[in-house]
């Protein structure tokens, strides 16, 4: 859908000639492309800011090619999750700018050069969660925001996280990856005048289960600003703090 100001804008073209009947009632048109099995969203960059991201699992090797060609003839560019070994190689073979950021299970065409703008922070607790942490790092770089990582600082080594204070604060946004019981990002909320978006992830013994552990000690946080995910979910907080960061970014123009 148009905004107000696109629709007048259009409908002035229409009027003054400079755009003819036909060619504005396509620009009216909702803009999908219906693949059979996967109907794409054109319009989601213009109504949500980014292009539609894929979700590889659960397709196959063959809808996930189709789907990510499609979206970089439209876009230049795109953004694939949850990748498997077989599907990150046919994306590779498919599209020879693609990109296999294999712990992290995401293929990128397009990654922006440059270092991207604003400042979010990526802190992991320990070295097994960085394949969720790498996740949420590349995410929020590919929508265009400048990361940056900082690993293995858990609270079992409280000194490791002290020490990175300044960068902690110097952060537009800050997102926490943790395991086990899951105290990291209250840790950090503690320390930070920033929004913290809290990432639990499935690391950790038996009664971690599976991260649920991990979930309900972030839901329960004692630090106020404190946002969190879902389990292993790095994607969705790369998201949620490229927009916060994009957002604090215009705010300053």
């Amino acid at each position: 859908p148009l905004t107000p100001q696109e629709l007048t804008h259009l409908l002035e073209e229409v009027r003054e000639g400079r755009l003819s009947v036909a060619d504005g009632a396509s620009r009216l048109e909702a803009r999908t492309l219906d693949l059979g099995h996967s109907r794409l969203d054109l319009e989601r960059e213009r109504c949500c800011g980014h292009a539609e991201v894929v979700f590889a699992e659960g397709k196959t090797v063959e809808e996930v090619v189709e789907v990510a060609r499609a979206l970089v003839e439209h876009h230049g560019r795109v953004l694939v999750t949850r990748l498997s070994g077989l599907q990150a190689a046919a994306l590779r073979d498919a599209l020879p700018r693609a990109v296999h950021h294999e712990r992290a299970r995401l293929v990128t065409v397009g990654m922006p050069e440059d270092g991207g703008e604003g400042d979010v922070v990526v802190a992991s607790a320990g070295t097994s969660d960085a394949p969720v942490a790498q996740e949420a790092a590349l995410t929020a770089r590919f929508l265009g925001a400048r990361v940056r990582e900082l690993r293995d600082v858990g609270v079992a080594g409280l000194h490791r996280l002290l020490a990175e204070v300044d960068t902690l604060r110097s952060a537009r946004v800050v997102v926490v990856v943790a395991g086990m019981e899951g105290a990291l990002p209250s840790v950090v909320g503690g320390l930070v005048d920033r929004p913290v978006v809290a990432v639990p992830t499935s690391v950790g013994y038996g009664a971690n289960f599976e991260g649920l552990s991990a979930l309900l000690g972030m839901l329960n946080s004692c630090a106020a600003g404190v946002t969190v995910v879902n389990i292993d979910n790095g994607f969705g907080a790369g998201y949620a703090a490229a927009q916060i960061n994009r957002t604090r970014e215009e705010s300053r123009r």
